[in-house]
């Protein structure tokens, strides 16, 4: 089913959008929520969460790609299942990893709010995502977007893992110098 479909259904409120949904983006979900949560029941939750919470998001919101917004909802609710549960150490710790990996670019001697609020900070950051070749970004994304392993984005991208490392590093370096120019550090 197409997506434009998908929606339509949404925007009708008719349960069939529910069932299309989760064969749609079931495994997209499950994949999302597993490699932040690191638990298979917890990620089949989050899953089931992410079905309510686009029911009761479509509509008003009207996503421009239901793949973003449907991955979106999961991050974001695995994040904040693992901030709840407070389990850093399950999933292998690879969400903590790559948050940990990033922290240092995105801190400052002063509050970050202070200086932006957090739509100010995610249009720089998209800003800097749209600015970068396409291997760079996805290659950032799939570690700090969606939590792969290295080694995992590595074969994705049939490249080695120091290679992966390096692409890494010097796209935070980046990162950092572009947040210091707008002002964020």
């Amino acid at each position: 089913m197409t997506e434009d479909r998908l929606l339509r259904l949404f925007q009708a409120r008719d349960e069939r959008a529910l069932t299309a949904a989760a064969a749609q983006y079931g495994t997209l979900c499950r994949t999302i929520a597993y490699r932040i949560l690191g638990d298979r029941q917890d990620a089949e939750e989050c899953v089931n969460d992410v079905l309510m919470k686009l029911w009761n998001a479509i509509p008003p919101a009207e996503p421009r790609s239901l793949t973003a917004f449907v991955s979106g909802i999961t991050r974001n609710l695995a994040l904040d299942r693992l901030s709840a549960s407070r389990a850093e150490k399950r999933g292998g710790g690879e969400a903590a990893a790559a948050l940990d990996e990033l922290a240092p670019y995105l801190k400052s001697e002063e509050d970050l709010e202070a200086h932006a609020d957090v739509i100010a900070l995610q249009e720089a950051m998209e800003r800097f995502l749209r600015s970068l070749p396409k291997e760079q970004r996805m290659v950032f994304l799939s570690r700090y977007y969606s939590m792969q392993p290295i080694a995992e984005i590595a074969k994705a991208h049939a490249t080695t893992t120091g290679r992966v490392k390096m692409i890494l590093k010097r796209t935070k370096e980046k990162l950092r110098v572009y947040l210091k120019e707008e002002g964020f550090l």
